[in-house]
């Protein structure tokens, strides 16, 4: 009697071992993408060529509304790229706006270092150009290579708040790179930027939000 209710047990067991393996797999629920941080596309038309940057309006939505009032009052129309510092073979920035014009400068805009925005000073990065934090205008550079010491860096010493990355290049880094090779003027420029200072500046003929 005992070794016929241990049959009927396995047989049950069996039974619903076999039940368990003929029922279909329920497959995992996919995690949801991330959605993508959203960019507004400009275009930057230089004597060199054009140059489409991505601005990121919701990670660095600070700087990037302050750069885009000047696009769409048109303030960097006719300025110019007027720095190139080298580091090295195809290394370094380029630097333009427009320097200091007070018919062309709105009041400063708060900084949004990159220990808050998550981004960083990699190849084709656009970032404000500043003093003391809360300086920025509209002067701006664009990295060609990494260029991380730009970067916020809390455990660093001095200045450790870094600049305002807020955006990137999308298509023209060969014009970047022409214009980070354009002569320079050994004698031209004050303090760290003397000897940087492009020989014949580069004009920006206009600058524009991408339709």
């Amino acid at each position: 009697m005992i070794f016929r209710t241990m049959l009927l047990a396995f047989a049950t067991l069996g039974a619903l071992s076999a039940s368990a393996q003929d029922a279909p797999s329920v497959p995992p629920v996919p995690a949801a993408p991330a959605a993508a941080a959203a960019t507004v596309s400009i275009v930057m038309t230089t004597s060199e060529g054009p140059i489409t940057f991505a601005l990121e309006k919701d990670r660095a939505p600070l700087t990037t509304a302050n750069f885009l009032r000047y696009v769409d009052q048109k303030r960097l129309d006719g300025v110019t790229f007027y720095r190139a510092m080298k580091l090295g073979a195809e290394a370094g920035l380029i630097q333009g706006g427009p320097q200091g014009d007070p018919k062309r400068l709105l009041k400063p805009v708060p900084h949004e270092p990159t220990t808050t925005t998550g981004l960083s000073h990699v190849d084709g990065t656009i970032s404000l150009a500043r003093f003391a934090p809360g300086t920025a205008t509209a002067d701006f550079f664009i990295t060609v290579g990494p260029v991380l010491s730009l970067d916020a860096n809390p455990a660093g010493t001095g200045d450790k708040a870094g600049f305002a990355a807020f955006g990137h290049v999308v298509e023209g880094m060969d014009v970047v790179k022409r214009i980070l090779a354009a002569p320079t003027s050994p004698t031209a420029g004050v303090g760290v930027m003397k000897g940087q200072m492009i020989a014949a500046p580069v004009r920006i003929l206009t600058v524009r939000r991408v339709k």
